[in-house]
């Protein structure tokens, strides 16, 4: 199985950084990273299993990215990512975006990330792993400094 990880440590309670990276997405999502064709405005995760993971465009349209798999507060998210190798939305294409939430101290978590089940992108999979993998390290960095600030606040 290819499978892309990051681990990272936030400067927040569990509950916050599940709430940061869930409900708070847009907060800390790149604007450039989204597939519509008009500039992002939000992304979008059902806080629930089989609700919708998606992006709102500034011109109110949407754009599925995939669906919630796991939803189980503060402790873990699965999300099945359903982006093609052209990063269009495929619903054949099912690969997994992991997310665990662990208690390392008082005011911080270790979140530990997993997108796994790249080599269902068939010939583009060692292309998309390089790319994806920077890309989900860039990510999650905004991610990991958005929710050690809210934290702090």
């Amino acid at each position: 199985m290819m499978t892309i990880r990051k681990q990272l440590t936030v400067e927040a309670p569990a509950e916050r950084a599940f709430r940061v990276f869930t409900a708070n997405m847009s907060a800390w999502w790149p604007k450039e990273h989204h597939i519509g064709a008009a500039p992002l405005k939000d992304c979008v995760i059902e806080p629930r299993v089989n609700g919708r993971w998606y992006e709102i465009d500034e011109d109110g349209g949407t754009c599925e990215w995939g669906k919630v798999a796991t939803w189980d507060p503060p402790r873990r998210l699965v999300l099945i990512w359903q982006l093609g190798p052209d990063f269009k939305y495929d619903p054949a294409l099912v690969t997994e975006v992991e997310v665990s939430f662990t208690t390392v101290g008082p005011k911080r978590t270790r979140v530990d990330f997993e997108h796994r089940h790249i080599e269902r992108f068939g010939e583009a999979a060692e292309r998309l792993r390089g790319l994806m993998d920077t890309g989900w390290g860039q990510i999650l960095a905004s991610y990991e400094h958005t929710a050690g600030a809210a934290a702090a606040a």
